[in-house]
């Protein structure tokens, strides 16, 4: 499975409120540390929202800060409310929400005060049941605008700095300056790609909210076309609704000294961006399976990026090649044998007195499992051809009960280089059904 994804370019219906100084640093503190979750290309973090720990994902493609999912965080208060209209990437309609001044957010060692949020009400709009885990939120722009901060992608960590000589030329020492433009609140960066080739300049959201390596935006004038090989794909979900494009293979992306051969790009369909305000110029976004292969810092103030190699760097890219999009449909209880381990009693002459045998040292118990269903089956894939169905449930993959699988494992295994053989058991109509399909490379 592909990404989920969370590619939300916000067009809010409101003025801004001015005054949020981003998170500043307690007296004494000159850097933070904070671990975060790396799932689908995605980063997750905890912030604590008016005294309320909440799980958001990072996304540089944003400006405002975001909230749902919050059936289950009664306990937040929120001040200042008034209703809002959001609209953004997809093709539905606009939604309804809330604006809310006067919240503090808090990491530790450092805090936002006099926060904005926006807080979607559409109970339906969720990326919990695309990633796997909670999710209350999005935050961009206030989180990265003040300080220095660097993602360290193999580390799964975030490294807050205070911006001053020290930090700076530490960071300047170590990695390769990349000049970047701050633009109505988001980063952009000159790049280049070569397409059916040709080689053309492009200037690009950077957008670590993006779970796909580049998106480019068709343009006949600039020689941004869609390249002959591709195929039509579900790209992700937005406010207004599903994102529909095409994937296609290019030969080169390079973005500063570092060149990449043979990325997978997306190029969204036009009813997909036609609610999004673009800056001039814009060709597209470089998302996270580009960035992933580098430790990258964000220098808002001075306009600057900085990237170091690690070792994801040559990794190949890959894409979903079943066909098949799933996400989480609820738990249920599933029995499991748990072994005890007992300690034998020993008498004087070496014998144990623990005759029993040690098949019989069990015992059961009841744990809460995720259950798959499937949200989307692309037309003329791998996965349509062998029969399997929109809201089919997962039963088993290749045997294995489908349980045992974390959504981020199940993704692996069919974005896999090899051209593997997979085995779906699912449940349709209260009926089980087997579906054998090939994971196939169109590129």
């Amino acid at each position: 499975m592909k990404k989920i994804v969370v590619l939300f370019f916000l067009f809010l219906f409101c003025l801004p409120v001015l005054g949020q100084e981003g998170f500043l640093f307690e007296k004494g503190i000159d850097k933070v540390i904070i671990p975060f979750k790396f799932i689908n290309n995605l980063v997750f973090i905890s912030i604590k929202v008016n005294g309320v720990e909440l799980n958001f994902l990072l996304d540089s493609g944003v400006e405002e800060t975001i909230l749902f999912s919050m059936e289950d965080k009664k306990e937040v208060s929120f001040s200042n409310v008034e209703k809002i209209t959001l609209r953004g990437l997809g093709e539905e309609e606009s939604i309804e929400g809330l604006k809310s001044t006067n919240n503090t957010l808090e990491i530790k060692g450092a805090k936002s005060s006099n926060h904005l949020l926006y807080i979607v009400l559409d109970q339906s709009f969720n990326l919990s049941s695309h990633i796997g885990i909670p999710v209350n939120g999005i935050i961009g722009y206030n989180f990265l605008k003040t300080n220095l901060v660097e993602i360290n992608y193999e580390k799964k960590r975030i490294t807050v700095y205070r911006d001053n000589n020290k930090n700076r030329k530490r960071i300047e020492r170590k990695f390769q300056t990349v000049p970047i433009t701050i633009e109505r609140s988001k980063p952009y960066i000159a790049s280049s790609i070569v397409i059916n080739s040709v080689e053309i300049p492009v200037k690009l959201l950077i957008d670590i909210g993006n779970s796909d390596a580049i998106w480019l935006f068709e343009n006949n004038k600039k020689s941004i076309k869609i390249p002959a090989k591709n195929f039509e794909d579900y790209l992700g979900k937005g406010f207004s609704g599903d994102v529909e494009g095409k994937r296609a293979q290019i030969a080169k992306f390079t973005i500063s000294k570092f060149e990449f051969y043979n990325p997978i790009i997306a190029f969204p369909d036009s009813s997909s961006i036609k609610n999004v305000r673009m800056v001039k110029d814009r060709a597209g976004s470089v998302g996270s399976e580009i960035l992933k292969r580098f430790s990258v810092v964000f220098d808002y103030p001075n306009q600057k990026m900085f990237l170091k190699k690690n070792n994801n760097f040559s990794a190949p890219f890959t894409y979903n090649k079943s066909g098949v999009e799933l996400q989480h449909y609820g738990l249920q209880w599933v029995q499991e044998t748990v072994r005890l381990e007992t300690v034998p009693l020993i008498k004087s002459d070496n014998l144990s007195l623990n005759q029993n045998n040690a098949e019989n040292n069990f015992k059961y118990k009841f744990v809460l499992k995720p259950i798959y269903i499937i949200a989307n089956v692309r037309k003329n894939s791998p996965a349509a051809i062998s029969g399997l169905q929109k809201g089919d449930i997962l039963v088993s993959i290749n045997k294995e009960p489908a349980y045992q699988f974390t959504l981020e494992k199940i993704n692996l295994l069919l974005k896999s280089e090899e051209e593997k053989w997979i085995t779906f058991e699912v449940e349709r109509n209260s009926q089980l059904m087997k579906f054998k399909f090939q994971l196939l490379n169109v590129l």
